[in-house]
């Protein structure tokens, strides 16, 4: 993980020698005399270089845009000693195997070994060597991925967790389709992107454990410490879901105005409806956008669909939506599976026509600030380019942001420019640039 023509340690006395005098002299200053960080901090690999460069800087004594570059650092390099631990695990459970000849009591024997020497619960102690085992031996992408700083511990996990249901070689092939892209993904997206690459790695498994989750559907009520209590609906069908979320935020929506929040008025409304004592009137249910594929609508693909606000669906049920909708407004976005690309058009008028604004979420199917994921429907259509300056309003220069990302980025004075296909390339107020989409991973 490092150049050795660079380090050099002496395991009697722990001492590092630095071998060029520009590294030596860059290790030695102290971190008042920095004026900045080091040129290539952004790009340096993790390791023990990187970390004594780290101990020489003091945040607080670099600009702003500085101090992301040694967050960016720091978080490379506690990715690399987290597979560093992780891999001190596998070991001992692989020196367990050595000594017994077998998986199980082997993974048995090294987690109550860790469990004693890290003070764990029972529980703990074994989720921390399956994911050991996961990093070493069944995912090595992913454990490599770690101790290259290119992902955190969040991101392994997810992926661990979203692929565990696969056998190993298709996890891997999961795996191989994600790992580039991770980094730039949030934990919520990334596991979204690994839900469809599952679905499309083997579909008749997908609908198998889809048929078999919904026979566990059930309500849970539960108490809390605070005196109150949460209601769980589980393994219901994702389109059900949308539908009945949608409608319990079209009342909300009409109720806004008497001092209670969005998500009080969502949970008062639906336990009204619940026990029966429901008696707004609403002029209707709320809308839902699912997009899919036109081979799938018809019969001859099984590629997922794309439900906003929650993700990746299974074919059978991008199909049912279609064949059976209800009252509930549907909006259908069919695609073509090799372009997935919308009709331009645009209007003089200040605001958006009804047109204009089902293209935009169609383009965006949620909120295009950085690691959002509000589906488009619920979000503002905001002006690149103000009104004021153009005179006219075009879907190019219309996209989702979400109320609170739309106040953050005045509040705070974030700027973002269109770069082609629904892609954005937001400045944030330390001049640090994102690249972002509000279309769903391919």
């Amino acid at each position: 993980m490092f150049d050795s023509e660079v380090f050099e340690f002496r395991p009697e006395s722990c001492d590092r020698v630095v071998r060029t005098d520009e590294e030596r002299a860059l290790v030695d200053l102290p971190a008042e005399d920095i004026a900045g960080v080091p040129a290539g901090l952004d790009e340096m690999e993790p390791g023990p270089f990187l970390s004594v460069i780290l101990s020489t800087i003091d945040p607080n004594t670099v600009s702003g845009y500085d101090r992301v570059k040694v967050l960016r650092a720091r978080e490379r390099l506690v990715s690399h000693d987290n597979a560093g631990f992780y891999g001190v695990l596998a070991s001992i459970s692989d020196h367990m195997f050595e000594l017994d000849g077998d998986l199980a009591v082997a993974d048995e024997a090294a987690a109550y070994e860790i469990r004693a020497a890290l003070r764990l619960t029972r529980r703990t102690a074994d989720n921390e060597i399956d994911l050991a085992n996961v990093l070493s031996s069944r995912l090595p992408q992913v454990g490599q991925a770690l101790a290259d700083g290119k992902i955190d511990l969040r991101r392994a996990r997810v992926i661990s967790y979203g692929t565990c249901h696969l056998d190993a070689d298709t996890a891997r092939q999961v795996v191989d389709m994600v790992i580039a892209d991770a980094s730039r993904l949030t934990s919520g997206q990334l596991h979204a992107r690994i839900r469809k690459h599952c679905f499309e790695a083997d579909p008749e498994e997908t609908k198998n454990r889809y048929q078999q989750a919904l026979q566990e559907r059930k309500v849970v009520k539960e108490a809390n410490t605070t005196g109150t209590a949460n209601i769980y609906l589980t393994d219901l069908p994702p389109d059900a879901a949308a539908e009945a979320y949608a409608h319990i935020n079209a009342i909300a929506l009409s109720l806004t105005g008497d001092g209670r929040s969005i998500d009080q008025l969502r949970a008062d409304v639906a336990l009204d409806l619940l026990t029966g004592q429901h008696t707004h009137k609403t002029t209707g249910k709320g809308s839902i956008n699912l997009t899919v594929d036109l081979k799938t609508l018809a019969g001859l693909d099984e590629a997922p669909g794309e439900l906003a606000g929650y993700g990746p669906v299974i074919a059978d049920i991008a199909r049912q939506v279609s064949e059976q909708q209800q009252n509930t407004e549907w909006r259908f976005i069919v695609t073509d599976p090799t372009t997935g690309l919308v009709v331009h058009n645009g209007t003089t008028k200040r605001r958006h026509n009804k047109e204009q604004g089902r293209w935009v979420t169609a383009r965006n199917r949620t909120c295009v600030s950085p690691g959002c994921r509000m589906p488009a429907e619920e979000s503002d259509l905001d002006h690149t380019k103000p009104w004021a300056q153009t005179g006219h309003t075009t879907v190019d220069e219309l996209c989702p942001l979400c109320r609170f990302d739309h106040c953050q980025r005045h509040k705070h004075g974030w700027t973002y420019i269109p770069i082609g296909g629904g892609d954005y390339v937001w400045t944030s107020r330390l001049g640090h640039k994102y690249t972002t989409s509000g279309r769903p991973p391919p």
